[in-house]
């Protein structure tokens, strides 16, 4: 039964595929989130020093999850040493990133898992979603960026968005993917140039929606706040200007009602089965 106030449930975005289920951005989170049932996945993508499209939530190597090629865990103040915009992607594909559960997620079923390239993931989930016989996937693909990492973890950011763009258009998912980034950057420069594809502004501080859209310069098709920022004015203040609201990443059973109650577009999670029970 729907919660929300149009009739409508939301779509069910599994974040980074289901990290409460399986390591996260990793073919087994995306596999098993397919066969839950989300609407969409959401990952995360950086460059790696061949410019390949790497799906990973950091730029280097997180000591939380990945091991050395060695299978010795990475020391947490030595992370950032295993850049990986500055390691081509075979090497990359020697960490592993599956066998070590996340300390946060303890229902996680850890497996060995290579941080996989954005055309792999695409590709393997096309081919699962036609054996389940289901309707296709969306994606949310979300570039991470940030002004400070900009040639030292990353390209600048023209260089950043023409690799991933060319990638979803070599896919030919562009009618299916949303963009996501937090550096505004990025999203004004793919404002310019796909001036139809979806583009989704993330928020983590408490700057109002205002000074937000204002620094932005146009209004976003969708905008995913920190759940905990969001409050029925925010939800009503979207809603006014036609912007589709899809908070992250709502997890508890408590939350995700009280975010259903706000009649949001979509949700992510870490947990799709938890919301999709709700379905």
């Amino acid at each position: 039964m729907s919660l929300s106030l149009s009739g409508r449930f939301p779509e069910v975005h599994g974040h980074r595929g289901c990290r409460g289920l399986r390591p996260e951005n990793t073919l087994p989170a995306f596999r098993e989130a397919l066969r839950l049932g989300v609407d969409a996945v959401e990952l995360d993508v950086v460059v790696s020093a061949d410019r390949q499209v790497v799906v990973s939530h950091e730029p280097w190597m997180s000591a939380a999850i990945c091991r050395l090629p060695s299978g010795k865990p990475i020391a947490p103040s030595e992370a950032r040493q295993h850049n990986l915009y500055q390691l081509p992607y075979a090497r990359i594909r020697e960490y592993d990133c599956g066998l070590t559960r996340h300390p946060n997620f303890p229902e996680q079923q850890p497996e060995p898992a290579i941080k996989p390239l954005l055309r792999e993931v695409v590709a393997d989930l096309e081919n699962l979603t036609r054996q389940l016989g289901r309707s296709p996937v969306k994606y949310s693909v979300e570039i991470k960026s940030e002004p400070a990492h900009d040639g030292l973890f990353q390209p600048p950011p023209a260089e950043l968005l023409a690799l991933v763009l060319a990638e979803i258009q070599a896919l030919q998912i562009m009618p299916r993917t949303t963009l996501l980034c937090f550096d505004k950057r990025i999203l004004q420069l793919a404002y310019h140039a796909v001036p139809t594809l979806p583009l989704c502004l993330l928020i983590e501080d408490a700057l109002l929606l205002a000074g937000h859209l204002s620094a932005l310069g146009f209004t976003p098709a969708v905008v995913g706040p920190d759940f905990r920022l969001l409050t029925s004015a925010l939800a009503a203040e979207l809603a006014g200007q036609h912007i589709r609201l899809v908070p992250w990443t709502v997890n508890e059973p408590a939350d995700l009602r009280a975010v259903l109650a706000l009649d949001p577009w979509g949700i992510t999670t870490d947990y799709p089965e938890r919301l999709l029970a709700l379905r």
